[in-house]
């Protein structure tokens, strides 16, 4: 099994939510298309697949793997592409 590469934006991302007080466990290495991240703030629990905004869409995509994941699981699992999109999916799913 080859190892998954990690994105660059994803320590970044990871930083920023520690520091609203978020938990963050990165999962990237189960394989199988999960998901990189688990985050938890505010009782909730998140799934996101990290990808890098500022790379070619092409270069975005879900590998096949990821995307088996993603419409079989049968909770909450999202892409992130940068803080932004991480404070705005905070917003809209925690107030």
């Amino acid at each position: 099994m080859r190892a998954k590469r990690v994105d660059a934006n994803q320590m970044e991302i990871v930083k920023f939510l520690r520091s609203i007080g978020a938990s963050v466990c990165n999962i990237s290495s189960f394989g199988e298309g999960a998901p990189d991240l688990i985050v938890g703030l505010f009782g909730k629990n998140f799934l996101w697949e990290v990808k890098d905004g500022k790379k070619f869409k092409s270069q975005q995509k879900l590998t096949p793997a990821e995307e088996k994941f993603h419409l079989g699981w049968k909770g909450q699992v999202c892409i992130i592409r940068s803080i932004d999109d991480a404070l705005r999916f905070i917003k809209d799913n925690t107030i």
